[in-house]
């Protein structure tokens, strides 16, 4: 583990710092996911700087172990590929790109029960203790889904790391990964697919609670488009 981490690249390196930084921070003071993680853009809790801030945010010591993990163990190596400058680029608009995603979802699900993408109108938020209430006429589950909607935000950098898994998978799809829950190693073309697809399986049957599975599904798919935009091709490990 010293090894890995005295190895780390610049842009990685302070990444995990910044993460565990703001964990640390979230932890001492509670309300911060509520300014810095990220809400639908119709909701009032919602800010501009949370497209950015929201992936510095996590909500619980598993959910930043398994990104920071992922961030020492694919980062430096996709930065190696791409340089320091188009590394953070490609990490941030990873990001962002998840968010895309997500929010599309939650449009198509705010209109399927409101007429409209933008519901605010018909909902009550008390600003105080980030609750949502609405005169519609909606079942509760209809309701559930609006409050989840316009009053949880979203945090956490797994959609960028999404992105740099889909890079890893490409620029090195025979390289094989050794995982502790699986007991023989699987070459990365197979693993990073098959992730991705269970990805969209969970965001699509609502499985797993409240984790946005589809935006982690967004932070892949930029970060193909990205790939491809910026023509970078496969490393010579086949």
């Amino acid at each position: 583990m010293n090894n890995i981490l005295s190895n780390l690249t610049p842009v990685v390196k302070n990444l995990l710092i910044i993460n565990v930084v703001c964990f640390i921070g979230s932890a001492i003071f509670m309300q911060a996911p509520r300014f810095f993680g990220v809400y639908y853009p119709d909701s009032p809790f919602f800010h501009v700087w949370q497209v950015i801030t929201y992936m510095f945010m996590h909500g619980g010591f598993g959910h930043i172990f398994f990104n920071m993990f992922s961030l020492v163990m694919f980062g430096p190596i996709i930065e190696q590929v791409l340089g320091s400058k188009r590394f953070i680029n490609f990490y941030l608009i990873c990001g962002i790109g998840a968010l895309v995603l997500q929010y599309g979802v939650q449009a198509a699900e705010v209109y399927n029960i409101a007429g409209t993408v933008r519901a605010s109108e018909f909902l009550n938020f008390d600003m105080l203790n980030n609750r949502v209430s609405s005169n519609l006429n909606v079942t509760q589950s209809e309701f559930d889904t609006l409050a989840s909607i316009y009053g949880t935000p979203l945090v956490g950098a797994s959609g960028a790391i999404f992105g740099l898994l889909l890079a890893f998978g490409y620029l090195f799809p025979n390289m094989s990964l050794y995982l502790f829950f699986i007991p023989v190693p699987i070459k990365a073309k197979y693993f990073i697919p098959i992730l991705i697809l269970i990805e969209i399986y969970l965001g699509f049957s609502n499985a797993g609670g409240s984790i946005a599975h589809l935006a982690h599904v967004g932070g892949a798919l930029f970060a193909y488009i990205l790939l491809k935009i910026w023509r970078i091709r496969r490393g010579s490990m086949y």
